[in-house]
């Protein structure tokens, strides 16, 4: 069996996927932490947030299971071939199969906000669940000899895992801004060392890819994945500090009034320790 092709299209557009998911993190999580810990009362909008995150995962998913399936070279449904009496197409299966749970882990993202009321954590039980399935199967994939490959993928598997075990740990320590942050790295980890892939092994300019039996190549992409890691980490950390910036500057704004930060936008509420509603203007007047 040949090893399982790697385009640079489809490294791109699964590592794009998983950056934006950590980008959108590294501002969400830090703001939620710093309104939680300047007392604010309430959620507002926390579940349409939930909702709206898995929705977006749940379409994405989806659509990648359709493309895999239905390329004028997939499968279309089709996993045993009577014909050739041999499995078809089991790279568009692969990454199907990858889909399909991170497809599941979007449903229910949106079903646990729901008038359902499923048992707190299983949202992230589910997330925790597909990236182990993404990670089980990149690590028994068949790269042949292609060590280079083998290796890149196997620094792959590092991110995904540590992604998988602090989504299992949410499970048990819900809104933890430390296992936030981490699940937050590990995603950007996995986006940007999945086009480091597509360049070293399909080059967009076209042309073969870095030499397979250089081990110089393999000592310098494992420091590069450490670079990786490092830009990740500055990522969350710029990011988590624009949000205190952010945080203080409305509360300086406003005032006495309660600012909540969620998806970018400040909502203003009156504080109930100032009591009662405000009275219109013109009521004032003719007291």
């Amino acid at each position: 069996m040949s090893p399982m092709p790697t385009t640079f299209l489809g490294s791109a557009l699964r590592g794009t996927f998983f950056f934006a998911f950590g980008l959108w993190w590294s501002v969400r999580y830090p703001l939620k932490y710093l309104r939680k810990k300047g007392g604010a009362e309430g959620q507002l909008g926390r579940g349409h947030t939930e909702v709206f995150e898995g929705t977006v995962k749940a379409f994405f998913a989806l659509v990648g299971i359709l493309v895999e399936q239905f390329v004028p070279t997939g499968p279309h449904l089709q996993l045993y071939s009577p014909k050739t009496h041999s499995w078809t197409d089991l790279t568009h299966w692969h990454y199907s199969t990858i889909y399909l749970f991170f497809l599941l882990s979007g449903i229910t993202d949106v079903v646990s906000h729901s008038p359902l009321k499923l048992p707190p954590g299983l949202d992230r039980l589910s997330l925790s669940l597909a990236l182990l399935v993404e990670g089980l199967l990149f690590c028994f994939r068949d790269y042949s000899d292609a060590v280079l490959d083998q290796h890149l993928h196997s620094l792959l598997a590092m991110a995904i895992f540590a992604g998988a075990l602090c989504a299992l740990l949410e499970v048990f320590h819900r809104d933890h801004i430390i296992l936030e942050t981490f699940r937050t790295s590990s995603f950007l980890l996995q986006g940007s060392w999945l086009w480091q892939i597509g360049f070293v092994l399909s080059p967009p300019w076209g042309g073969p890819g870095w030499d397979q039996s250089d081990s110089d190549n393999l000592l310098f992409l494992t420091m590069c994945f450490c670079w990786h890691c490092l830009g990740a980490l500055a990522i969350v950390a710029s990011n988590a500090a624009a949000s205190r910036c952010c945080n203080e500057s409305c509360q300086l704004k406003f005032g006495d009034i309660d600012v909540e930060l969620d998806c970018g936008l400040c909502l203003h509420r009156g504080k109930k320790s100032s009591g009662g509603a405000l009275l219109p203007e013109s009521s004032l007047d003719d007291k």
